[in-house]
């Protein structure tokens, strides 16, 4: 399949941590068709975390089919859940930030957007990912701390509630993100000192067919929101709580219910 170019022009808000937008910029991106519909109609629809009605919204969430439009919408509901505690440890990047980092062109505005939100200084930084019509969960753990730090491991969690897309394609481009988030927060570090940082993909359940990722993204982030330990190592096993049985379906289905409920 040929590989046709479109161009357009992506409204992104960025997100504060108390759910509220707090700024947006235009962007123009080159996009490969082929690469994620998803994403394409993303690209062309998105407006931040209130745009669509709240029946838009519901209507979305009960399909379990999520633009990034309608994740942000849901995102911004839950956030305004969060203690004030988790407030100050978190941060949270909008969904389409990675998505438009990739593109080459685009890739020092979003480091700008990054540079306000000094998240360096966060014990944790939740990036949320749309590509190849997909999306997983990306958590940078403690990347401000020493490396020399024994109770605060540097890391990164890659949650995929799809492991036969192989979300470790990702890689290459995590850890180039990673380098020049320190690079924009003035932290430079060594080029050899990034391949040491794991990039653990925890073995967590798996969706039941193609269209639920969105919605498990949701749900992964919720969890570990409330469960994410103020210290932790990874020599201790940790992630310790994301197994394969760390919920069931029955548990995604409720939360579905709830956060539509909330919308209303």
């Amino acid at each position: 399949m040929s590989k046709r170019k479109s161009t357009a022009v992506i409204e992104c808000s960025t997100i504060s941590l108390d759910g509220s937008g707090s700024g947006s910029g235009s962007v123009s991106v080159s996009v490969s068709v082929s690469d994620s519909e998803l994403a394409t109609d993303a690209f062309s629809q998105h407006e931040g975390p209130s745009s669509g009605t709240a029946c838009d919204a519901a209507v979305a969430l009960q399909s379990k089919k999520l633009s990034t439009s309608m994740f942000e919408h849901y995102l911004g509901i839950m956030q305004k859940n969060f203690s004030k505690d988790t407030k100050a440890s978190f941060a949270f990047l909008d969904s389409l930030w990675f998505s438009v980092y990739r593109q080459k062109s685009s890739k020092d505005k979003v480091l700008e957007w990054i540079k306000k939100k000094r998240i360096l200084s966060k014990k944790y930084v939740v990036v949320p990912i749309v590509c190849w019509n997909h999306w997983n969960l990306l958590i940078l753990c403690h990347l401000g701390e020493s490396k020399e730090s024994k109770t605060r491991t540097r890391c990164m969690l890659l949650l995929d509630s799809l492991h036969m897309a192989e979300p470790k394609r990702l890689e290459p481009d995590i850890r180039r993100f990673v380098s020049d988030i320190y690079e924009v927060e003035k932290k430079p570090q060594k080029t050899a000192m990034f391949s040491k940082i794991p990039l653990l993909v925890p073995k967590v359940p798996q969706q039941r067919n193609g269209e639920h990722c969105g919605l498990y993204v949701l749900y992964f982030l919720n969890l570990f929101v409330q469960h994410a330990p103020k210290n932790f190592s990874i020599e201790d096993g940790y992630p310790y709580f994301m197994t394969e049985d760390w919920f069931c379906h029955e548990d995604v289905d409720r939360f579905c219910s709830e956060l539509t409920q909330r919308n209303q």
